[in-house]
């Protein structure tokens, strides 16, 4: 299916619908205008604002059809700070600037979407929901879709969520958990030339941080598909003297684990592998895995609407959230995954012009009615 009635400017609306979202600045915590820029666009009144507060646009359909499934495309309207991206442009068929691949090309979809329903009969046999929420970069604990989804029954009641995170147009199911922690090894301060005075925080830290330099990654299946377990050092600071044994010593480390951990066994994992006496683990952050949701019905019609490959989300996103609400969830989005969070960001007008389609095709489809 080629767009609202074979649009010829399909393309040309997205991308230009995308550069007007990337030069709006949003970086997490800062999504209001952002969020009204949205609300502006979507239409009514076959669609219904029911939730806009705390960092979120919900939209239901005005006339909620009780016997169908509930879809809800999602997508997060922040980004990452821009560094030494530059600014929104367009070169030929790809356009640049921070947030093209995470997520706000995207968000042109989901807005082209929901009026495309309007000009047609409707979404076929399914309802739609959009979703637009913030501070999906920030840490777990500032989620500003936990509180929606636990405030309205409405998103709760959905059959699957699409988060459009970046995927190349993809279907990826479930995510890794993401677990944050402060290391701190602790020493005793002496002089550098008389060092069996002290004890040396970076020597203990060496020994505690050792099992992870030599830890493979840890492959694990399910339903086919393979997420890889890694745990990574990403920062570590100690000393203050070229002629000091250092007393202490700070490192973080990130630990991203299958689906088939808790939360809490992940914690217990980490603690087990940086076991050591002069040393005290700090969780930070711990956002849970989201489950393997591709045995339900709604994944296998959009699969069948573009002839889809389906593959493991390596990495975290809200698809986790949604089913700590019980809403089954999958990644599904134009952004290839390379680019995000990355100066040259890009997103390319085919790859948002292919996603509205298998959307269109999807929605329009009536399979086993």
């Amino acid at each position: 299916m080629s767009g609202p009635a074979g649009d010829p400017e399909l393309a040309d609306r997205l991308a230009s619908r995308t550069l007007a979202f990337v030069d709006i600045p949003s970086v997490s915590g800062d999504e209001c205008a952002i969020l009204e820029a949205v609300v502006d666009l979507m239409p009514a009144p076959e669609l219904e604002l029911i939730d806009d507060g705390g960092g979120v646009a919900f939209f239901a359909p005005h006339h909620r059809r009780s016997d169908l499934p509930l879809v809800i495309l999602a997508g997060h309207v922040d980004t990452v700070p821009p560094n030494a991206t530059p600014p929104a442009h367009r070169e030929g068929g790809t356009i640049f600037g921070r947030g093209t691949a995470d997520m706000k090309g995207a968000l042109a979809v989901m807005v082209e979407i929901a009026m495309s329903i309007t000009r047609t009969t409707g979404a076929g046999d399914l309802d739609v929901g959009f979703l637009f929420f913030g501070r999906e970069e920030l840490p777990i604990t500032e989620s500003a879709l936990l509180p929606l989804l636990d405030r309205c029954g409405a998103a709760r009641s959905a059959d699957l969520a699409i988060v459009m995170e970046p995927t190349a147009n993809a279907i990826e199911v479930g995510c890794l958990g993401n677990l944050n922690a402060r290391l701190t090894v602790r020493g005793t301060a002496a002089h550098s030339a008389r060092p069996w005075l002290g004890r040396n925080a970076i020597h203990a830290a060496i020994e505690a941080l050792g099992p992870l330099s030599d830890l493979p990654t840890l492959d694990v299946e399910i339903d086919g598909l393979t997420y890889r377990e890694v745990v990574s050092v990403t920062s570590i600071e100690g000393g203050i003297a070229g002629n000091v044994v250092p007393d202490r010593v700070e490192a973080r480390i990130n630990f991203r684990y299958a689906p088939t951990r808790s939360p809490a066994e992940a914690e217990a994992r980490l603690r087990e592998l940086v076991s050591h006496p002069d040393s005290a683990l700090e969780v930070v952050g711990n956002a849970p895995p989201g489950p393997v949701s591709i045995r339900n019905p709604l994944v296998s019609r959009l699969r069948s609407a573009g002839d889809l490959a389906v593959g493991p989300k390596q990495a975290w996103t809200p698809v986790a959230e949604f089913a700590t609400a019980g809403v089954e969830a999958i990644n599904f989005g134009p952004g290839d995954p390379q680019y995000a969070h990355r100066d040259d960001e890009r997103v390319e007008t085919s790859a948002l012009v292919r996603s509205y389609e298998v959307l269109r095709a999807f929605l329009a489809a009536r399979e086993g009615r």
